[in-house]
């Protein structure tokens, strides 16, 4: 592989970005590039879209209640349980801790600290997991439930973290009757936890993320891809500097210099070559990527299908290699909101009569099942299994198990208690105003 083709690969993989740092270096090095002038917006055309909607399809930093409250939102609450649980969310620390006691709180929104405990049981199963925890004990507790590894071993552990912060193993071994090995895997899973979830949200220097291409539809409703003019870098060569720099003649000086600027023209012309290239195989994937998914374009994540690399790959005419490249640190502005290239890839779940479904679609209809549910009408996971099949989506239940607490969802047992509690609440509350 020469130098040159190397470079093409990883310019290939490179986000609009990472490509104009890259640029930017390869212009301080070489005199004969520079930038091209900002192209105006483009008004709209035969098979372009109009781009006035690049700035609406970029994701501004967000602050760790702007995530959380964008959760809650598509809860179905009752309106004072939200209110309740927006007033958390208020309250969360930097770190994503509530400091705040739920008496207090209580006593601020005039409601009983029942219906608090309520609201703060539904925060906590919000993401990132370990949110609004009240203390460190809780917040990996609530981390480990949502990843299925709590049990009364790792509970006895989380009671008696000064013994594991002084590393008294001999104690621990005691107290959770585990061995050696058993006790190291339970510390393993305490150690992968996130003492601190918040953080992640409080930075200023979170990078805003922006579109590497943009899927809209025109007036025939068809499908038009572009690349983003406004984050996607150009050059230009400049040919009158390219002449200033080869001087005529035949001396050893003239030809050393013509060799030298001749040198820089090659670079200048292969980069030029090779950013086109790069943004031909962009639009080319891109563009299959959008036939294949064209139900989630229209519909949403439930009409997402199964896709592999291989199979855009095959229907192009290129190598899996070269679709993973394009599909590595871009994004995609779609109706349905900004999307990594690589969601677009996920596994297939197979129905009875033989029709495919994304596991990302199933993870969506497992997650509509649950919105709807009633505090009298909380689905089993083997009820959620039989809701799919009527659905067509035939699975198992440990495959919905694993779903579920991949988006941690809790279980029924959880969900039942807090639907009642929360039911409970609102109607002594309708009684006392009564």
């Amino acid at each position: 592989m020469t130098p040159q083709l190397s470079q093409a690969i990883k310019l290939l993989a490179m986000s609009n970005a990472e490509l104009s740092v890259f640029i930017e270096e390869q212009i301080e090095r070489n005199p004969l590039l520079d930038r091209a002038p900002e192209a105006p917006r483009s008004t709209g055309s035969a098979g372009i879209a109009d781009i006035s909607d690049i700035s609406d399809n970029r994701i501004a930093p967000v602050s760790l209640a702007e995530h959380l409250r964008s959760q809650l939102a598509i809860l179905p609450l009752e309106a004072d349980l939200a209110r309740a649980a927006l007033h958390i969310i208020a309250a969360l620390g930097p770190c994503g801790y509530l400091r705040d006691d739920v008496a207090d709180m209580a006593e601020e929104l005039t409601t009983k600290p029942t219906r608090i405990e309520a609201a703060l049981a539904v925060v906590q199963t919000l993401e990132p997991a370990g949110i609004a925890a009240r203390n460190l004990t809780e917040c990996l507790a609530l981390q480990l439930k949502a990843r299925n590894r709590f049990d009364p071993a790792i509970e006895i552990v989380l009671s008696n973290l000064d013994r594991l912060a002084d590393r008294d193993f001999t104690a621990l071994k005691r107290l959770t009757g585990l061995g050696e090995a058993d006790l190291l895997d339970a510390l393993t899973d305490i150690r992968a936890c996130d003492p601190k979830p918040g953080t992640a949200f409080s930075g200023e220097e979170t990078a805003t993320i922006h579109a590497d291409v943009h899927i809209t539809q025109n007036a025939a409703g068809e499908w038009d891809i572009r690349l983003d003019d406004e984050t996607l870098p150009k050059v230009l060569i400049d040919h009158t500097y390219a002449t200033t720099l080869s001087p005529e003649g035949n001396g050893a000086a003239a030809k050393e210099a013509r060799n030298f600027t001749q040198g820089l023209m090659d670079e200048a012309n292969w980069l030029t070559r090779s950013l086109d290239q790069r943004a031909r195989t962009i639009l080319t994937v891109v563009t299959e990527i959008a036939r294949q998914q064209t139900a989630f374009l229209h519909h949403g994540v439930q009409q997402l299908r199964p896709l592999t690399l291989q199979q855009v790959a095959d229907a192009i005419g290129m190598h899996e290699s070269t679709v993973s490249r394009v599909t590595s640190n871009k994004y995609v502005a779609t109706p349905r909101g900004l999307f990594e290239l690589k969601f677009f890839f996920t596994s297939t779940i197979n129905a009875a009569s033989g029709e495919a479904h994304s596991s990302q679609s199933v993870k969506e209809h497992i997650r509509a099942l649950i919105a709807a549910e009633t505090p009298k009408g909380v689905y089993s996971d083997d009820g959620l299994v039989e809701a799919l099949r009527a659905e067509n989506i035939d699975i198992a239940r440990r495959t919905v198990a694993k779903y579920r607490e991949a988006m941690q969802i809790p279980s029924s047992v959880q969900r039942k208690r807090e639907k009642r509690a929360a039911a409970k609440a609102a109607s002594q509350e309708t009684v006392e105003a009564a």
